[in-house]
């Protein structure tokens, strides 16, 4: 709904004011299919050649994110800490051989069905079982888990980055097609020289609204959409990283307790709930 509102108000003081200011619109609209064909149908082009396939996908899966709310709440906070507490809980109380099943199996676990929400996310499941599983191997320290865990979340910081960094690309190269647009219009224009005035001035006002697009385009509409994009991003990141500290800390010796708060400290303030609330959810799902 913000990003909704937010376009809504940009887009309405822009053209707003143009109109209160006498501007006349009826010459943006006429020339606004033809200018928006070229000036989105060559970007939309290059930015197919631009990117590879994979990227492409990525993208497009990206940006209905966008105008969705944040799934990283405090809500999924609590519950990944909850499930991690039990997690190592068990392995505390029974030996880390007692998890085995729970890792191999999550879905059919009954500690992971507890926790729904980020019980049935598969990336969050596959990155805390991987580890889970190396240490109850038992065959690599600590050092070496943190070591691999900081080469993976890399990976995902790439991965989930290469569809934000297309998309910067795409708002950089808008502008440019937009002079493209309206050098185009101008030498339609040019051609037209015996035209009367009042039509050589329609066909040069039609010419630079391919600027004025280009450029709203890039900063009035793609650019924004790529910045929301990234901040949600990184909210993704902080998951990953939570996990990676709660578990290195239980690796070190500390209890179960002091594990999850260790993860807690890495989340970010405005989702990240509190000692007594976590403390608190903890208890409530013993």
């Amino acid at each position: 709904m913000i990003v909704i509102v937010g376009y809504a108000v940009s887009m309405g003081c822009i053209f707003g004011v143009y109109i209160f200011h006498g501007g006349n619109i009826a010459v943006i609209l006429k020339a606004l299919p033809f200018e928006l064909i070229t000036i989105f149908g060559g970007a939309l082009g290059a930015f197919a050649v631009n990117n590879q396939p994979k990227v492409l996908r990525a993208t497009m899966k990206l940006i209905p994110q966008a105008i969705k709310g944040s799934k990283y709440t405090k809500a999924r906070y609590l519950e990944l800490m909850a499930l991690l507490y039990d997690i190592l809980q068990k392995a505390r109380k029974e030996g880390l051989m007692a998890i085995e099943k729970d890792v191999e199996d999550p879905h059919s676990s009954e500690i992971f069905k507890k926790y729904a929400t980020v019980g049935s996310d598969h990336h969050v499941v596959e990155f805390m079982t991987d580890y889970l599983r190396m240490m109850v191997s038992g065959n690599l320290n600590a050092h070496e888990i943190e070591s691999l865990m900081d080469s993976e979340i890399d990976t995902h910081h790439a991965e989930a980055h290469a569809p934000i960094a297309a998309i910067a690309r795409l708002a950089g190269a808008l502008p440019a097609f937009g002079i493209v647009a309206a050098v185009l219009g101008v030498v339609n224009t040019m051609g037209s020289v015996g035209q009367p005035p009042a039509v050589l001035g329609g066909m040069i006002a039609s010419a630079l609204v391919g600027t004025f697009l280009g450029i709203l385009l890039a900063y009035g509409v793609v650019e924004p959409l790529g910045g929301l994009l990234e901040q949600k991003t990184e909210d993704g990141a902080k998951e990953l990283q939570c996990i990676k500290t709660t578990l290195l800390a239980s690796m070190q010796g500390y209890n179960p307790s002091t594990a999850i708060e260790f993860g807690r400290k890495v989340l970010f303030s405005t989702e990240r709930p509190t000692f007594i609330e976590l403390e608190s959810y903890v208890r409530g799902k013993k």
